[in-house]
């Protein structure tokens, strides 16, 4: 069933995912693409997109688009609640008792280990994202998305307003990709 698998899968990424959402996206991409087949790298590459851009955590907006593309509204719940249940459970858990351990050294040293981890993860997220490949191979980024992606780069550089790129991001994208 559609729903069971769902909820396994970011049940795994909501209790494997540390360092927030763009250190999870490679376990995600890992999940949804690789190990489960339900979206292309293209398709993926877009959710996260759209994730970027919408209010609040990526892993949670991701979910709930994934879940609705696999199986629709109910695959939505069933992915976001799937994603979110293992952090409220341990975070009503873990406040319970870090206050008196967060000084003990274990836990010290299992906090600067998993610190190295999420910033290779977040590396490897960028690479994935950096140089996705569709089905057959091929990279779907092209000079154009290159053009795009290091314009916007300086414009963020040089503190230009981030709704007006993303705004002109999209119109650009639309004149290049879909010429009327």
């Amino acid at each position: 069933m559609i729903y069971l698998q769902l909820f396994i899968s970011y049940l795994k990424i909501g209790f494997f995912g540390f360092g927030g959402g763009y250190a999870m996206l490679s376990l995600i991409q890992n999940e949804i693409v690789v190990q489960n087949g339900w979206l292309t790298n293209s398709e993926f590459t877009d959710i996260v997109a759209i994730s970027q851009m919408t209010p609040g955590p990526i892993a949670i907006n991701s979910a709930t688009y994934i879940g609705y593309t696999v199986a629709g509204f109910w695959g939505s719940v069933v992915a976001t609640v799937a994603v979110c249940l293992p952090a409220l459970t341990l975070m009503i858990l873990i406040t319970r008792f870090f206050l008196r351990l967060q000084s003990n050294r274990y836990v010290k040293a299992a906090l600067a280990g998993m610190h190295t981890v999420v910033i290779g993860m977040i590396g490897s997220a960028a690479l994935l994202l950096m140089f996705p490949a569709s089905n057959d191979g091929r990279s779907f980024i092209d000079a154009w998305s290159w053009i795009i992606f290091a314009t916007a780069f300086i414009a963020s550089y040089k503190k230009f307003n981030p709704i007006l790129l993303i705004i002109i991001s999209a119109l650009a994208g639309i004149v290049i990709y879909y010429p009327l």
